[in-house]
């Protein structure tokens, strides 16, 4: 690794279960799960009716009725865990040379929920094949262009640097994170406000995964309807949220006397120019991944103590990054723990990188491993020691994070301790 040192002095986290790092936390510590059947529109019609959704009022955490009404749900979560990422991390945005301050915000949907509910609206129901645009909201524009997310974020912050959406799939919380991170490093930016938002529970969107047969249709029992690495999974649960952090040069944040929660030692993306949708058995571009990502950040396998899997509850997913873990770290991958959070919080597309980084975070500074819930029965094929049910403490000084997202993309981040 070359340029500054990377580090992260504030999280901020809108989950299924916890609204605020803390609440989402305790959800992960206690192995409770926020699955449950879908209210935010009658689901009766589609083969999946679970989601993880989150209880999330936007007046409550300080948004104006104006702000509500101009953004989507998934700009309202960038902005509130923005601001409680800033809040946590100490920096007053005013001492700050706003040109050297940049926003990143991954999403894979972008502003699904108002596009959907828009549609309704312009169609008549879907009655009309040319949509009468005289009823459209005067922010449609803003729904239709994910770029409105970092605006919205770079507006509330201050931010007048780079301001950046990635959008990569189900990576896009992680790639938008290491993103960020490079451009600390090579020192085009002090500070970066990075991460991920995504609210997908949606008509359309349930219909997509529907299709596919991606989702599950354990719609009699939502509470344990995810079931990564277990033999008897059917399919992910879908989620919505968002986690963004203050990300910093290490020697700004040690002189500002900051709170260094965790350095971003490394990170790398693949693709596996394969598939669609499709993965190969044997992992091989996660664990392409996975190895470059640690040699950016000058460690070997064995320094892992702790892996945050993707975990997303399909046997074709699991499987395959069992197979990469094993490539990657060899035989230390039997004794590292492995977790899945989607497990508590479901998947929520391109955000839950950047949730699933904020846990390994919480890992760290708590030396406890979240579980994997509902993992009763092992998929023999996932041999690894998966934290079944009940959250673990750990001696976690280094976690490797890793995402794999439709498209063939496969990215990997590696966390550690700064003493």
């Amino acid at each position: 690794m070359t340029g500054r040192r990377v580090v992260i002095t504030g999280i901020g986290v809108v989950a299924p279960g916890g609204v605020g790092v803390k609440d989402f936390w305790s959800l992960l510590s206690e192995g409770r799960t926020a699955t449950r059947g879908i209210t935010f529109f009658d689901a009766s019609p589609f083969r999946s009716r679970v989601a993880a959704e989150a209880d999330f009022d936007p007046e409550f955490h300080g948004l104006s009725p104006q702000q509500v009404r101009r953004m989507d749900r998934a700009a309202q979560f960038a902005v509130v865990t923005a601001a409680e990422a800033v809040a946590a991390s100490g920096i007053d945005p005013a001492n700050l040379d706003p040109a050297r301050v940049g926003v990143t915000v991954g999403s894979a949907v972008g502003a699904t929920m108002s596009l959907d509910a828009e549609y309704r609206v312009v169609s008549d129901g879907g009655r009309l094949a040319l949509v009468d645009h005289e009823y459209a909201v005067p922010h449609l524009y803003d729904y239709f262009v994910p770029g409105s997310f970092a605006g919205e974020v770079a507006w509330s912050v201050g931010a007048e640097g780079p301001a950046t959406v990635v959008s990569t799939g189900c990576t896009s919380g992680l790639d938008s994170v290491g993103y960020a991170a490079e451009l600390v490093r090579e020192g085009s930016v002090d500070v970066m406000i990075a991460g991920a938002t995504d609210a997908p529970i949606s008509p359309i969107t349930v219909a997509c995964f529907d299709a596919i047969k991606a989702t599950t249709a354990r719609n009699d029992d939502p509470e344990h309807a995810s079931r990564p690495f277990d033999n008897s999974r059917t399919g992910f649960v879908l989620g919505e949220g968002s986690a963004m952090f203050v990300l910093e040069d290490y020697e700004r944040a040690r002189a500002r006397g900051a709170e260094i929660l965790a350095e971003i030692a490394g990170f790398a993306t693949r693709s596996n120019a394969f598939h669609m949708t499709g993965l190969r058995p044997d992992g091989r571009e996660m664990a392409d991944a996975i190895r470059a990502a640690l040699a950016e950040a000058r460690m070997n396998g064995e320094e892992i103590d702790y892996i945050n899997a993707h975990g997303s509850g399909t046997k074709q997913n699991d499987r395959h990054e069992t197979a990469a873990f094993k490539t990657s770290l060899g035989d230390h991958a039997y004794r590292t723990p492995v977790s899945s959070i989607k497990s508590m919080v479901g998947h929520s597309l391109g955000a839950i990188g950047s949730i699933e980084i904020a846990a390994s975070v919480l890992a760290i500074g708590t030396n406890l491993v979240p579980p994997t819930a509902n993992l009763h029965e092992p998929d023999p094929e996932c041999d690894l020691d998966y934290v079944p049910l009940t959250a673990r403490e750990h001696q976690t000084d280094a976690v490797l994070t890793v995402g794999s997202g439709f498209g063939g993309f496969q990215s990997a981040m590696v966390l550690r301790r700064v003493s």
